[in-house]
């Protein structure tokens, strides 16, 4: 989501007043068995300091292809523009080692209030199968981005399933509500979840990757 200036101030400062928001409404999407079985994973993982200026979400997609399938997608800091819409390309450092503390570089498509992004992997869980970045730099209006997504793999009834959630915390632009500010970032985050199950069912499709 490349569209942030890292903003000032120490982080006890920004949580100062702030209090943390856990997502328990069921996301579009999902059954309520389904979410039941995640919840413990979004009260772990998805969950941010929230107060006057920030807002948060919660997203979901069900995938028609196995876990790991998806998460060797995922997983990919280095390679985002392989199911996120907006991207145009992707740049990391000579030597790249996808480790916690790297970052890369991302050019956005035009069309978008942005034009560039620098982003850092905050988390990145291969067991587990949880990352999350923050952007911390590029031309762009939103500040104080941090993402986090985790793959769940169902199997029941012969059937194997993966259930992918993605959630957010990001500062509320200037003059922009939080009902727009959500709306825009959700609609990103759905169009890229979309690709993201269209990508990974087509290599489920052609024997995984």
């Amino acid at each position: 989501m490349p569209w942030m200036e890292k903003g000032e101030g120490s982080m006890a400062e920004q949580d100062e007043a702030e209090e943390t928001q856990h997502h328990r409404s069921l996301p579009s999407g999902l059954t309520q068995d389904e979410f039941d079985e995640l919840k413990q994973f979004v009260n772990e993982f998805h969950k941010y300091q929230v107060g006057p200026g920030k807002c948060s979400s919660l997203l979901a997609q069900r995938v028609h292809a196995p876990p790991d399938t998806v998460w060797s997608v995922v997983r990919r800091f280095d390679q985002p523009q392989t199911y996120k819409h907006f991207i145009r390309s992707c740049n990391v450092k000579e030597g790249f080692k996808m480790t916690v503390g790297c970052t890369r570089d991302v050019n956005v498509i035009s069309g978008l209030p942005a034009a560039t992004s620098t982003e850092r992997l905050d988390l990145l869980d291969e067991d587990r199968h949880v990352t999350g970045f923050s952007i911390i730099g590029g031309e762009h209006r939103l500040r104080n981005y941090r993402s986090v997504t985790t793959v769940h793999g169902f199997d029941r009834d012969r059937r194997i399933w993966t259930v992918v959630l993605e959630s957010y915390v990001v500062d509320l632009p200037d003059g922009n509500s939080e009902e727009d500010t959500r709306l825009f970032a959700d609609t990103v985050v759905k169009l890229n979840l979309q690709k993201l199950a269209s990508v990974t069912e087509g290599l489920a499709g052609d024997g995984g990757c």
